[in-house]
């Protein structure tokens, strides 16, 4: 498996990470946690060395999946795990019934990472995120909570997930971001306009998930797909079927090109991902182990420069349809 620094000052780490969510949060039915573990210890055997969780899915059950499957490896990985949300019992941290609930004041900070390193079996925190920006807590805040936490040894790194520029700026000036997590794929590209120029400038690395939209540009979605209620993505306007059926022309793009290169669709969109800064360090998840070993393969698939020209003009005449979240998750993103 090849290997990328992810930013300045970020770990050295698998090309292509792991987004450990779905093994038992968001996508349906968790797996049995036997068969999670296993499928991240294959992961880890196969060279992968960055995963990502967070204390909210579950809650709280996929780092304790994480913790015990990476333990026999854990002078080799790296672990990035996030904070943010309220987990009280009168809310729904996975925002699909209303809003969820926001909570980074620094004691909360600290609580939240006191139960993660107990959950993930570890001394320190490699790189610990804030899931969503909180309006009612000033970043300021944030960063020097994390700093705090940095000096007494429990976190190594502090990172960002889904803030804007001018809030990156503002947390770095008080602690270093190693990493921004922004969703980012050929469907949703917003970080090109201002997070991927700032996390440049400042020399940060930058972490998309969702690579593979959520799944859809893998090519095993289409418009009569079934989603169960379980499933977060049947409160996604994106993937409403009308949308699906229209938004099958990305796929039909990734699968052009992944016929030229042997490649499948989800290896080419990941492929172009790691094409577009070798500070970016993709984490898609998956349930199956054929897909895990599909994902590690784009690492292989070497786009040109007239391959991503070729991509880009194709995908510029494709208007993505359907918003990527609903309206009250949208507006926990981008601030």
């Amino acid at each position: 498996m090849q290997t990328r620094k992810l930013g300045s000052s970020g770990p050295e780490v698998s090309a292509v990470g792991f987004g450990c969510m779905g093994i038992s949060f968001g996508y349906g039915p968790p797996m049995g946690r036997g068969e999670g573990v296993d499928l991240l210890r294959a992961a880890a055997d196969r060279g992968v060395t960055f995963f990502d969780t967070a204390e909210v899915y579950g809650p709280y059950t996929n780092e304790e999946v994480v913790g015990e499957a990476l333990a026999p490896f854990r002078d080799r990985v790296a672990i990035a795990t996030k904070f943010g949300f309220d987990l009280g019992a009168d809310r729904d941290p996975r925002g699909m019934k209303g809003s969820p609930g926001l909570d980074s004041r620094p004691e909360r900070i600290r609580r939240a990472v006191e139960g993660s390193l107990g959950r993930l079996k570890v001394e320190a925190i490699d790189l610990l995120y804030q899931h969503r920006v909180d309006p009612e807590v000033p970043i300021e805040d944030v960063a020097g909570a994390v700093k705090e936490l940095i000096a007494e040894g429990k976190v190594r790194r502090f990172g960002l997930s889904e803030a804007g520029a001018g809030t990156i700026r503002r947390a770095h000036a008080v602690q270093p971001v190693a990493a921004v997590q922004s969703e980012y794929s050929l469907w949703t590209r917003g970080p090109e306009a201002d997070v991927l120029p700032t996390c440049e400038e400042l020399g940060i690395g930058f972490v998309p998930f969702s690579p593979l939209g959520k799944g859809f540009l893998t090519g095993a979605m289409d418009a009569d797909t079934k989603l169960e209620s379980t499933d977060f993505r049947s409160t996604i306007p994106r993937f409403a079927p009308e949308a699906r059926k229209a938004n099958r022309a990305l796929v039909d793009l990734l699968a052009d090109v992944g016929r030229r290169k042997g490649a499948t669709p989800a290896q080419v969109a990941i492929a172009w991902l790691l094409a577009q800064r070798p500070w970016i360090v993709p984490i898609p998840g998956t349930t199956k182990l054929h897909r895990l070993e599909e994902n590690l393969g784009a690492a292989a698939v070497e786009l040109t420069a007239d391959d991503l020209a070729g991509i880009e003009s194709a995908a510029a005449k494709i208007t993505v349809q359907g918003a990527r979240y609903p309206e009250h998750l949208e507006r926990l993103t981008g601030r």
